[in-house]
């Protein structure tokens, strides 16, 4: 930093820019006090949070920067009171896994105080320090741990395996808000059909509040989360909910064809489509082919059908919409006004009006 204090860039992006994965969240840690960071960034409007970090963000990366500290005490798993501090050695303890306590300087030189490139290097997750202590401050560093073993294809340390069997309970008082983030990780990781197999045959997918008969990895957060059976309610969004509930009931008809593109879109039955092995590009064409697509696609509207069959407004004239659109999809009728209007004449009888 240009203004005289030390600054490194440490944890995931560190962990990640060694195995040659690309990242776009960026920790600094810095022996700025948070007045320091203050001034520093007083032009760019930013705010110091009460643990002394700011966060930045560019079009490419996200940056959280925060001032070296020791964290004194824990409260329901919350970091509640903290000291700040000069040491970088010091800092390094607070952390929680060795493979995540790599700092790097502004000439890339790795600083490794606690044997985390040999972790990295033999690709097994150990914690830092006491993990009685570790575990019970902040559950939340249980569910991060089998996130980084599925993520990373990495093994976890027996300690942890053994704290995690005896202390699974803890899960519960992570919040659903955190628990949601940490599977979603999980879900969108190509190694996640190893990992849940991993943890199904140690007895312990129940942590993740979760059951499946079977898991095919597709590179789509809803499709993957419509494949799982949930203990409790997580905090989906209305749109997540009707999306995975609406690929659920694909899956449960078994097959993409007209009447289930029309009814859930293109792209419900691709990620459907992708889970039942079928071929993106082959639901895409069927689609093509679709001589309607969406109501807004009918020839006729109700005022059209009103006229025709001499009717006042009710709710038949959606009934009678259906029933048009399910015989131009099936081929039976052509989507032409005229001829949907002859149609209507002719077989005004069909519906109770």
């Amino acid at each position: 930093m240009t203004a005289g204090f030390k600054a490194y860039v440490v944890g995931g992006y560190v962990r990640d820019f060694l195995l040659d994965k690309p990242t776009t969240d960026v920790d600094i840690c810095t022996d700025a006090l948070p007045v320091d960071l203050s001034e520093i960034f007083a032009d760019d409007n930013i705010k110091v949070n009460s643990y002394g970090s700011i966060n930045l963000k560019t079009s490419k990366y996200n940056f959280d920067i925060t001032t070296f500290r020791k964290d004194l005490t824990y409260v329901d798993g919350k970091l509640s009171e903290i000291e700040y501090i000069k040491d970088l050695k010091t800092d390094i303890k607070r952390r929680d896994f060795t493979i995540n306590a790599l700092y790097m300087d502004h000439n890339g030189t790795i600083i490794d105080e606690i044997g985390g490139m040999k972790d990295l290097t033999n690709k097994e997750i150990k914690v830092i320090g006491n993990i009685d202590q570790k575990f019970s401050e902040d559950p939340l560093r249980i569910l991060r741990a089998i996130r980084l073993m599925i993520t990373h294809k990495f093994k976890i340390a027996e300690d942890i395996l053994e704290y995690i069997y005896v202390h699974k309970k803890d899960i519960e008082k992570i919040s659903k808000t955190r628990k949601k983030e940490e599977l979603t990780k999980m879900l969108l990781s190509e190694n996640v059909i190893w990992g849940f197999s991993f943890l199904k045959e140690h007895q312990l997918l129940d942590i993740l509040g979760i059951n499946y008969d079977s898991l095919t990895y597709v590179d789509d957060i809803n499709g993957m989360f419509a494949q799982l059976e949930f203990h409790e309610d997580l905090p989906f969004t209305k749109e997540e909910k009707d999306n995975i509930d609406n690929i659920k009931t694909i899956l449960a008809y078994k097959k993409i064809d007209y009447g289930i593109l029309f009814k859930y879109g293109l792209y419900l039955a691709i990620v459907a489509g992708k889970i039942m092995h079928l071929d993106s590009q082959t639901v895409s064409q069927l689609y093509a082919t679709m001589n309607i697509k969406n109501k807004d696609d009918l020839a006729v509207s109700g005022e059209d059908i009103m006229q025709a069959l001499d009717i006042k407004p009710s709710k038949v004239i959606k009934e009678i919409e259906e029933c048009l659109i399910m015989e131009i999809i099936n081929n039976n009728l052509v989507n032409d006004k005229e001829k949907l209007i002859t149609y209507l004449k002719d077989n005004k009888g069909k519906w109770h009006l």
